[in-house]
């Protein structure tokens, strides 16, 4: 049964007096690919973004297996019962056989998705790359509109793209995993250059040795990259989330590269930069949206399609009829 829809001043007075229900219906509605829930759900967000920007907004990613969900569970603890506010967008990967999605992360943090002070946000991450959804930035926002000082968005950490995470947060962490072969960490050579601190977790009982080799691994990895900031040299910790070992020092590099961008002004400068970055690809995703419905297009698309899967016709020159058929040429 569909949920009536409220009006867009009872979502920004909801958001804002910190009502978790009408935050989920938000996030809900800005998922939406309606069009009618577009344009609502954009006069709700230009509302709503005056009163967004004071949180931290940690992106934290890992392979398969590396303990992200236990890691996030403890850490936002820990942060919770520092007197934070904590936002957890949890992105599920979907599958690319039938677009379905677990949406299990609320079971996988059992502690923190009931905790009073957190607010844990599953999504599926449908056919985005980046291991993120197409909405995700919109929702930072509108959790930070609510209040909350923390923002984690965890990804789906499948080595698509992780540059679209680093992309949207202030500090990008990275799990890493000791002992595990070059098989399973594939996306550690790509993500070391956009990393802002690696933590190698699962750091507890007889791995602790391997652990600590690891990240004096990955420190010399470090030194044979050019850093992505002159104010900040990524620190390589060790960790246990299980165990709720080195989050504290975790949290205090977290603050540390925040205070240190912000006082040579690279995080203002890296937020507004976003900002441009996020427009062009709504720009892009809407164009794609329209150019699909467009009902010449559509017209062509299976045949284009056909013609491309069996040879006869080269992507290129498909795309070309494509585009045409939708009014846009190369003139």
């Amino acid at each position: 049964m569909a949920v009536e829809l409220l009006g867009a001043a009872d979502y920004v007075d909801g958001v804002l007096g910190g009502d978790r229900t009408v935050l989920a219906r938000l996030i809900t509605l800005i998922e939406s690919r309606r069009a009618d829930h577009r344009v609502l759900a954009a006069e709700v967000l230009d509302r709503l973004v005056p009163h967004s920007g004071g949180a931290h907004r940690v992106g934290i990613t890992g392979v398969p297996g590396v303990g992200k969900s236990t890691f996030i569970d403890q850490f936002g603890i820990n942060l919770c019962e520092a007197g934070h506010r904590v936002a957890v967008l949890a992105v599920d990967p979907s599958s690319q056989r039938t677009g379905g999605s677990i949406l299990g992360d609320k079971t996988r943090m059992a502690r923190l998705a009931f905790h009073p002070e957190a607010f844990v946000r599953p999504s599926p991450a449908g056919a985005t790359l980046g291991g993120v959804t197409r909405t995700t930035r919109e929702t930072i926002l509108v959790c930070e509109a609510a209040g909350f000082d923390v923002v984690l968005v965890e990804t789906v950490g499948v080595g698509q793209s992780e540059t679209i995470v680093a992309e949207m947060v202030d500090c990008f962490l990275v799990l890493m995993l000791a002992g595990a072969g070059d098989e399973l960490q594939g996306i550690k050579k790509g993500v070391l250059e956009i990393a802002d601190i690696i933590a190698v977790n699962k750091a507890d009982g007889d791995n602790v040795t391997r652990a600590q080799r690891a990240a004096a691994d990955y420190r010399h990895a470090l030194h044979l990259t050019e850093p992505f900031s002159a104010a900040w040299s990524p620190p390589v910790l060790t960790c246990s989330g299980q165990d709720n070992v080195g989050l504290d020092e975790l949290w205090a590099q977290i603050r540390l590269h925040r205070d240190k961008l912000g006082a040579t002004g690279e995080l203002g400068a890296k937020r507004q930069q976003q900002q441009v970055r996020w427009m062009w690809s709504m720009v892009e995703e809407r164009v794609l949206d329209t150019m699909r419905a467009s009902p010449q297009v559509r017209a062509l698309s299976a045949a284009c399609e056909s013609e491309v899967r069996a040879g006869t016709v080269s992507a290129t020159a498909a795309a070309h009829r494509l585009l045409e058929a939708a009014g846009i040429n190369d003139d």
